[in-house]
C-alpha cells in the first residue's frame, strides 16, 4: 500500500487513518502521536481462521518479547467449558507453534482454576496431552506447595493483607497472557486480560474478593500489580456478550487482538462487546469507567484514555473494524 492518511470526523471525534508498509492504523488526534512512547498499540485480525489470524498478529504487533526466554504461558482456564468460556485448544496450539518459531526458550502452560479443581480441568479440556504433544511443560498452581507462593502486599489495595500469587509467575522473565473476550455474570462486568490475572493467585483468597462486592472489580485490577506481561492475545472469533464466564449468550467477532498493555487490550475487548451489542453492564457505562478500567488506570498499569491507544489492521476489513471500534472508544 502507498502510504497516505485520511481523516474522518464521526459524531465529534477526529479519526486519523493511516495507510502504510505497517499496515492501516486507526487512531485519535495527529498522526505524529504515533511516534509517541506513551501509545499503546494493538494489532487486530479480522478473521475465522486461529491458524492464520494468531500469526498475522503478532507478526503485524512487530515486536518478539519472547526470543530467547523461558516463556510462562497464563490461559484461562478457569472452567473446562468450551470456548469462549475457556481458552481453545487450538488458541494454546497455535500460539505455541509461533513463539516456538520467534525462537523462545522453553514454554510451560500455567493456570489455577476454580472453582472446580485445576487438575479436573486440565484432563477434561486435554492439556496434558496437548502440552507432551507440542513438548511444553506444565504447571498445575494448585499443586504448588506454600513455598510455592507469596504474599504480594501492594500499597495502594482493597485487600486486606494482599493475596499469594504462584511464584512462577513472579520468577518468570516472560509471562504471555492469552484470554478470552466475554462477559462476567457474578460481579466482573467482563473478564479480559485484566481478570485473566485471577488465576495467578491462591484459592485461600477467593474468598475474600468475591466477598467484596462493592471492591471486586478495583480489586481484580490491583492483583496485575504483581507482575507485568510481555505479551498479550486475545482470542475474539466468538464472544459471550451476557452471562459469563462458563455459560452466557454468544455472538461472533471474528477478531484476534494482540499487544502489551492490559488496559488497552480490555478496553479494545469492551468496544467490540459494545459493536456486537452486549448486556446494560457493559452498554451503559463509558469503557474507561468501568471499574476495573479505572482502577487500572489509577495503578499506571497501561494507558489513561482511548487517545493513546493505535489499532493496526494489515488489510482493508480489519481497517474498517478498527476505525468502528476507535470510534466507539473515543465515544465511550
Amino acid at each position: 500500500m502507498n502510504r497516505r492518511e485520511f481523516i474522518i470526523v464521526t459524531a465529534g471525534s477526529i479519526l486519523f487513518i493511516v495507510a502504510g508498509d505497517g499496515g492501516i492504523t486507526a487512531m485519535a488526534g495527529s498522526p505524529k502521536r504515533l511516534k509517541k512512547a506513551d501509545m499503546a498499540k494493538i494489532a487486530l485480525i479480522k478473521t475465522s481462521d486461529r491458524t492464520s489470524g494468531i500469526k498475522r498478529a503478532l507478526e503485524l504487533l512487530g515486536i518478539n518479547p519472547v526470543k530467547g526466554k523461558d516463556v510462562l504461558l497464563k490461559p484461562n482456564f478457569n472452567t473446562a467449558d468450551p470456548f469462549p468460556a475457556s481458552t481453545h485448544n487450538d488458541t494454546l496450539t497455535h500460539l505455541i507453534l509461533k513463539m516456538k518459531e520467534m525462537g523462545a526458550g522453553d514454554i510451560t502452560i500455567g493456570e489455577r482454576s476454580g472453582p472446580p479443581h485445576t487438575d479436573d480441568v486440565m484432563r477434561e479440556k486435554e492439556i496434558v496431552d496437548l502440552a507432551a504433544r507440542l513438548g511444553v511443560k506444565l504447571i498445575n498452581f494448585e499443586e504448588l506447595p506454600r513455598k510455592g507462593w507469596t504474599r504480594v502486599r501492594p500499597e495502594k489495595s482493597h485487600w486486606r493483607d494482599g493475596f499469594d500469587v504462584a511464584r512462577p509467575i513472579l520468577d518468570s522473565d516472560c509471562v504471555v497472557n492469552t484470554c478470552c473476550l466475554k462477559t462476567h455474570a457474578y460481579g466482573g462486568i467482563f473478564t479480559m486480560s485484566l481478570k485473566n490475572s485471577v488465576g495467578i493467585t491462591h484459592k485461600r483468597n477467593m474468598r475474600e474478593l468475591h466477598g467484596s462486592h462493592s471492591n471486586l472489580r478495583r480489586m481484580i485490577a490491583e492483583i496485575n500489580q504483581a507482575y507485568r506481561p510481555s505479551l498479550i492475545l486475545l482470542d475474539g472469533i466468538e464472544a459471550f456478550v451476557d452471562g459469563g464466564p462458563a455459560r452466557g449468550k454468544r455472538k461472533r467477532a471474528n477478531v484476534i487482538l494482540a499487544g502489551t498493555d492490559r488496559i488497552a487490550i480490555d478496553a479494545v475487548g469492551l468496544s467490540i462487546l459494545k459493536e456486537l451489542g452486549s448486556n446494560r453492564a457493559v452498554m451503559g457505562k463509558k469503557i474507561f469507567e468501568q471499574e476495573q478500567i479505572a482502577r487500572a488506570v489509577e495503578l499506571g498499569l497501561g494507558v489513561s484514555r482511548p487517545e493513546e491507544i493505535e489499532i493496526v489492521a494489515d488489510d482493508e476489513e480489519g481497517g474498517e473494524y478498527a476505525v468502528r471500534l476507535m470510534d466507539i472508544l473515543l465515544k465511550g
